[in-house]
């Protein structure tokens, strides 16, 4: 009987993961985002055996300095002789594990922040979203400098800023979609089984709300990395001699007009990842909303 169960439930999540998929493919630019971020996968997972991380990119060779992109160097080299290429593949490695573990944390912290205050309301609801109303109403830029500033800039010290700064999104999206969820008559059966409040948000309501917070975080990682990369361009973010897409912006402002492909080949990637999540996010709403589906 339960390996019936199993076989059953194996065979609706394959149904489901079918219907989804032939949503979220028919939109063209999702799955050029999709695309995007599989090339930026492969970036990260084989940086090391595409360059050197010693040699070809924190490595400093002046008599290569500013070397026009050739067969050699393939995005030319920066203003004390690293290659470039060989920076924005390492590169790739800062900006989405910033990207990623920012949007984690959030995510975690909010959706629990959400869930509770969603599920339970009263004084922990009001005082919770009032402390939530407070950091909101500071502009997200300039509260990640006033940390990072008061902390120092260092990698862990801007994804600690980034995520206090993401926690208020998470925890809004979930508590109200908890809210809408706890009146549904699947989650008044499980009251009536017995189910302990704890189960009923873990094993019943977060399954049916993933949705949108699944499509707020690939956003979340869109902004997270623009974000990064404007404060590594201030000297707030990622500290030389780390590859990070926003200080290499940084390093080349003063040759953007000599050495253009300084300055384009960085904000290019950048670019094209914020573009690669914000269109794999709108796929995503699509594939997951049910009304479009219809």
């Amino acid at each position: 009987m339960v390996w019936q169960n199993r076989q059953l439930l194996w065979e609706r999540r394959k149904k489901q993961f079918k219907e989804f998929w032939q949503v979220f493919r028919k939109n063209k630019l999702a799955m050029t985002g999709l695309a995007i971020f599989i090339c930026l996968i492969l970036m990260v997972v084989f940086a090391d055996t595409i360059a050197n991380y010693e040699m070809q990119v924190i490595h400093q060779n002046r008599t290569e300095r500013l070397k026009k992109p050739s067969a050699a160097h393939w995005f030319g080299t920066d203003t004390v002789g690293r290659d470039v290429f060989a920076r924005i593949i390492h590169g790739s490695r800062v900006s989405l594990l910033i990207g990623f573990s920012t949007t984690a944390m959030s995510l975690v912290l909010g959706g629990i922040l959400g869930s509770i205050t969603g599920f339970y309301g009263g004084a922990l609801d009001h005082a919770v979203m009032r402390i939530i109303d407070v950091i909101v109403s500071i502009p997200s830029m300039l509260l990640n400098i006033a940390i990072v500033a008061a902390l120092g800039p260092s990698i862990q010290n801007l994804v600690m800023a980034m995520t206090i700064a993401e926690i208020p999104r998470f925890t809004r999206v979930t508590r109200s979609m908890v809210i809408g969820a706890a009146e549904d008559e699947y989650v008044e059966a499980a009251r009536v089984g017995g189910a302990s409040n704890r189960r009923i948000i873990i094993r019943h309501i977060f399954p049916n709300i993933i949705g949108p917070i699944i499509v707020q975080a690939t956003v979340s990682v869109a902004r997270i990395i623009l974000t990064a990369a404007g404060l590594s361009f201030i000297g707030l973010g990622v500290q030389p001699p780390i590859p990070e897409w926003g200080a290499m912006l940084s390093e080349a402002r003063e040759f953007m007009m000599t050495n253009p492909y300084l300055i384009i080949i960085p904000g290019l990637f950048i670019a094209l990842s914020v573009f690669s999540f914000n269109t794999i996010g709108d796929g995503l709403r699509d594939a997951l909303d049910p009304r479009m589906k219809q």
